[in-house]
């Protein structure tokens, strides 16, 4: 930050560290109050510490946008409590995947690994083998955990596309797969 404060006029400069002085004091009045909020969402020391790291630097980062900085810390508790709640459903998802994959494929989670590792590769090479919107398609949805609406905002496509894909990627993925894995395994 400094490097770039010394190539700009003084009077840019005075207003860059100011600006920066400012965030410091903030930050210091504010230190626990993310965490706090992180917590209180979250439940898990690990991932609100993450949270509240992740609320600071967005913080710094648009620190020049906010209007008033008698309103830091409300704006601090906004932005924490919007970060708490996205990991939250994150790992709603990801929890909510597991427990549906053992449910499906009982077999598989006592089955040898090597059997895992077999079908595991197998699978990657019928989503490798997919067109390139295919496979994203398929692995921000089926992989990474996001719902339709996420997808289609994360590649600004309509859900219906994305829905579309979706079912196209599956029963080619299907498909493929239909003689590669025997179900007796």
């Amino acid at each position: 930050m400094q490097e770039y404060a010394d190539r700009l006029p003084d009077s840019l400069a005075g207003v860059a560290d100011d600006l920066e002085r400012e965030f410091e004091r903030q930050l210091v009045e504010t230190s626990t109050l993310a965490f706090r909020v992180a917590y209180s969402v979250l439940r898990q020391r690990e991932d609100a510490e993450d949270v509240a790291q992740e609320a600071f630097v967005k913080a710094h980062r648009n620190f020049r946008q906010l209007r008033a900085p008698g309103s830091f810390r409300s704006w601090l508790v906004r932005i924490t409590w919007r970060l708490a709640i996205d990991r939250q459903r994150a790992n709603r998802r990801r929890a909510n995947r597991d427990l549906e994959h053992a449910r499906l494929a009982p077999a598989a989670v006592t089955a040898d690994p090597a059997v895992l590792n077999e079908r595991a590769a197998l699978v990657w090479q019928a989503i490798d083998a997919l067109p390139d919107k295919l496979r994203l398609t398929i692995v921000l949805a089926g992989i990474e955990g996001h719902d339709v609406r996420e997808v289609a905002q994360l590649l600004k496509l309509p859900e219906g596309t994305v829905k579309s894909r979706l079912f196209l990627a599956r029963e080619r993925m299907k498909e493929s797969l239909k003689w590669t894995i025997d179900p007796r395994r």
